[in-house]
């Protein structure tokens, strides 16, 4: 039998592979992660957290890491929640019994997404040519999150650090972030 695993490939891995380093800023294909969406009421997101490893942020905006786990708050009672790859099955399993009594929702969208590291300087300012977010670190400081436009792509927008961002896409916008990032990093040298 074929095995189809070894020639699947993400929507920017021909691309991201004939890119050039920039000097005002890198851009890099993130790997791939297990992501999950989960919506569940305000009494459950203790054991949700508790569950997943990572207690779940509750501020507007906020985003919450430990290991190789992160949970980004995209609502009032949504979470984007990022693990590795080989711990999707365990998660799933983990969330089962945790919150077994509880109205929720844990929907394995791994396979939806693309994501993006948008790193240096100029990071910032690269983004800004898309997305008219207020990206001052007194706005958007290091663990903040946002959905929001990219030209016309939706995006999930976290920062990471000082001058990286993490950009979560979906899988048909992806080649077009990517290669409008590309174009305007051009204007950026």
């Amino acid at each position: 039998m074929l095995d189809v695993s070894a020639m699947r490939q993400g929507p920017l891995d021909r691309l991201a592979g004939e890119v050039r380093p920039g000097a005002a800023v890198d851009l890099s294909l993130l790997p791939p992660r297990a992501r999950f969406v989960l919506r569940c009421r305000p009494e459950s997101v203790a054991a949700a957290g508790q569950a997943f490893g990572v207690t779940l942020p509750r501020e507007a905006c906020r985003t919450a890491v430990s290991g190789s786990r992160a949970a980004l708050w995209l609502g009032p009672d949504e979470w984007l929640l990022l693990a590795a790859p080989d711990d999707a099955a365990a998660i799933v399993q983990q969330f089962s019994g945790a919150l077994a009594a509880a109205p929720h929702a844990l929907v394995d969208v791994s396979h939806r997404s693309a994501a993006i590291a948008v790193k240096g300087a100029q990071a910032a300012a690269l983004i800004n040519h898309g997305c008219a977010l207020d990206l001052a670190h007194a706005a958007f400081p290091v663990g903040t999150c946002t959905r929001t436009l990219f030209e016309k792509a939706e995006i999930t927008l976290w920062r990471t650090e000082e001058h990286t961002y993490h950009v979560e896409i979906e899988r048909s916008f992806a080649p077009y972030v990517w290669l409008v990032l590309i174009e305007a990093r051009e204007d950026l040298a």
